[in-house]
């Protein structure tokens, strides 16, 4: 029976992976990769902070209130959102060997993930009336996606990031998939970072699976509550499970090494199948979170 030795490695509890200014701060060198990063930082009414880029691309992305991002001499406005189960938010790009100031007024939270990148696109403002909204999956495996920087939805050199928010009692992440071998068409090389939040109060949890291949072991399985991380180097990852009565979000960081910047998955065939299913069943009801999505 598996004892799933790997999961104290790659399950970053909330407030395990704090420094500094962050409460969460995950590095390639700190996760033993070599491209996606994430940080998240709360700021008190009145606040600001400054952070250099370096080597990275990075979106700022508010999870709760609004925000002013300075860079360079371009100044972006983000209204922001009251949280993440209320609608998707609109969002900064900034580029890589950049000095970024956020201030917020009236305080908040707000992730940057990050990828590296030897290419300086320009900062630039998303709309949140761009962002594509998606409902996936059909019954017990309805999900949202809220799509902000992947191919075709927001240029970058290197970075992807989404959102799933998961009605409680669904699975996401399902059939489980992967994203770790170079095959163009087919499957792309991607590192993921999943940060978790649940409604619900500080009792709220869900379960995560990541899992290997016969010649990449790997075996996780974490329960997260919100403030978790988890972090995909390699292997099948899914499901994600929400409890009955605990709405699940997650923010999903990818990057990899390919010169085409795509998210190309392959599903485990024991699972697969599961995806012909869905054609029968209709999408849960309480999608979508905060009613802007088109169906």
């Amino acid at each position: 029976m598996s004892t799933h030795i790997d999961t104290a490695k790659y399950h970053l509890p909330k407030g395990t992976s704090a420094t500094g200014e962050y409460e969460l701060e995950v590095t390639p060198e700190s996760a033993g990769w070599g491209h996606s990063g994430l940080k998240v930082l709360t700021l008190s009414p009145g606040e600001a902070h400054t952070f250099r880029t370096g080597d990275a691309e990075f979106l700022v992305l508010p999870l709760e209130g609004a925000v002013t991002v300075g860079v360079a001499d371009e100044t972006f406005e983000l209204a922001g959102r009251s949280g993440v189960f209320a609608a998707a938010t609109d969002f900064a790009y900034v580029p890589r060997a950049s000095e970024v100031t956020v201030t917020s007024a009236a305080g908040g939270r707000f992730a940057l993930p990050s990828a590296r990148t030897e290419r300086a696109l320009p900062a630039r403002y998303g709309r949140k009336e761009d962002v594509p909204v998606e409902l996936r999956g059909a019954g017990a495996c309805s999900r949202q996606v809220n799509n902000y920087c992947l191919p075709g939805t927001f240029e970058a050199d290197q970075l992807l990031v989404c959102e799933v928010l998961t009605p409680g009692g669904n699975w996401s992440s399902y059939p489980p998939h992967k994203h770790d071998e170079a095959r163009p068409g087919q499957e792309s090389q991607l590192e993921e970072i999943y940060y978790f939040q649940l409604s619900g109060g500080a009792d709220a949890f869900a379960y995560q699976r990541v899992y290997g291949t016969e010649d990449r072991p790997l075996d996780v399985l974490a329960e997260v509550r919100s403030g978790d991380t988890v972090l995909i180097p390699h292997g099948w990852h899914g499901p994600s499970i929400a409890a009955p009565g605990y709405d699940l979000y997650y923010l999903n960081v990818m990057a990899g090494p390919g010169q085409d910047r795509a998210w190309l998955i392959c599903d485990d065939p024991a699972h697969g199948w599961v995806r012909t299913t869905w054609a029968s069943q209709d999408v849960d009801d309480r999608l979508p979170f905060g009613g802007d999505t088109e169906r």
